[in-house]
Formats: C-alpha cells, sequence, structure tokens
C-alpha cells in the first residue's frame, strides 16, 4: 500500500516537474517570437522611413551627404527611444531640416512643410527636442545662404545677386539682422538689388518665390534700407 502512493507521488513529482519544464520552453519560445515580431517592426519602419527620406530628398533636391546624414539624425531618434509617443512624420520632417541645416543646404521651413506635410512650428519644436536630446548644436542660417537659390528661381541678373550680397554683408555688419528671420532678410535685400539694378520683381513675385509673406518683405526692406541709408522711391 505504501509502495503504491510513493509511486503515486512520485508520478505527480515527475508530471509537475515535465509541466514546469515545458513551461519554461514555451516562454523562451514565446520571449523568442516576440522579440523577432519587434525586429520585423522595426525593420519595416525603418525600410519605411528610408523610403519616405529618399522621396524627400528627390523632392527637395538634396544632396546625398545630407540624405545620409538625415537618416542617421533618424536612427538616432529611434534608438533613444525619442520616437516613442511622437509621430514619424514630425521626426522625419526634423530630421531632414536638421541636416539641411548642418550641411548648409539652404531649405526654408516652408519648403520642408509643403514636401513633409508638417507644419513648420511642429518641424521647429520637434528639431529642438532632438538637437537637444541628441547633443546636436545648429548654427544660426545665414541669408547669404539663400541668395542664389532665390535670385535663380526669380531668373533675375547676375549683377542682383552680387548687390543683393554686399547688402546683406552690410546689414549684418551693422547687427539689422538680429532677430530677423534670414529668409526675410534675403528676399528683402533682393527685393532692393532688383529695383537699384533695374531688373524689378514686384513684392508678390518676390514673396511666392521665397515664402515670405508680401507684410514681411515690406517690413524688412524698409528697415534695411532706411538703416543702410539706400534711397528708393517710396521710401
Amino acid at each position: 500500500m505504501r509502495e503504491n502512493v510513493e509511486n503515486k507521488n512520485e508520478g505527480v513529482e515527475g508530471a509537475r516537474a515535465i509541466s514546469e519544464s515545458d513551461r519554461e520552453r514555451l516562454h523562451k519560445l514565446s520571449e523568442h517570437q516576440r522579440r523577432k515580431k519587434i525586429n520585423r517592426a522595426i525593420g519595416r519602419q525603418r525600410l519605411v522611413a528610408q523610403a519616405e527620406i529618399d522621396r524627400l530628398s528627390s523632392l527637395l533636391s538634396i544632396p546625398e551627404e545630407t540624405r545620409e546624414s538625415s537618416m542617421e539624425i533618424y536612427r538616432g531618434a529611434w534608438e533613444n527611444d525619442l520616437i516613442h509617443g511622437r509621430s514619424i512624420e514630425k521626426i522625419l520632417a526634423a530630421s531632414m531640416y536638421m541636416a539641411c541645416r548642418k550641411h548648409n543646404v539652404p531649405r526654408t521651413l516652408d519648403e520642408i512643410e509643403d514636401a513633409t506635410r508638417v507644419g513648420r512650428k511642429d518641424i521647429i519644436k520637434t528639431s529642438k527636442l532632438l538637437a537637444s536630446r541628441l547633443g546636436m548644436k545648429l548654427a544660426p542660417t545665414s541669408p547669404q545662404e539663400y541668395v542664389s537659390r532665390f535670385c535663380a528661381k526669380l531668373k533675375l541678373q547676375k549683377q542682383v545677386e552680387e548687390h543683393a550680397r554686399k547688402i546683406i554683408k552690410k546689414a549684418l555688419e551693422k547687427d539689422i539682422t538680429s532677430g530677423r528671420g534670414p529668409t526675410g532678410i534675403a528676399a528683402s535685400a533682393i527685393y532692393i538689388a532688383a529695383i537699384l539694378c533695374d531688373d524689378k520683381k514686384t513684392q508678390k513675385d518676390i514673396a511666392e518665390a521665397t515664402g515670405v509673406t508680401e507684410v514681411t518683405l515690406r517690413v524688412r526692406y524698409k528697415e534695411i534700407a532706411k538703416e543702410l541709408g539706400i534711397k528708393i522711391d517710396g521710401i
């Protein structure tokens, strides 16, 4: 009788041991499958991010070095868990904007906004967050960086570009540009230079080509002309 009880107890202990062993195996298998699932999700998301950065680079005519830098910033955001709870579109737009700033590729916030469909305020806010968390310093953009592109879009003569650069140089030396957006300064200098070089463009033309409002253009060009002593009819 005792022998039967002992055998029964041994059977229960053995079943329990097998059950615990199975549970451990199932747990390891489940963990392995979970990690595989996460890795596949990460891989898919990175492919989507890569495709979007390639699309934006093509749309904005971004050089290869800048495109690669944009992807590096995005990867940094991913590895530092900055994407969790945030829009991937905003992270990608900020990554592109930051890469352009880093490599002195003059692309305006309006251009990034049009290409990404992410508002300029969100681009700036996300860029500041990434710069802070990733330890990046973004140097202020100079108005000079926009002159060539803006003049080309407006089909202005070379002398207008040269004159606009001189106006910006003087404005920088006199610290007239402090606290003003670089695109507004560039647009205003181009407007003044075009008038002085008799290659006039309307304020509307310049506003549309540069992404600056006509109101900002009027305020800035009058301010610059007055401070530099440039005589223009109507001022």
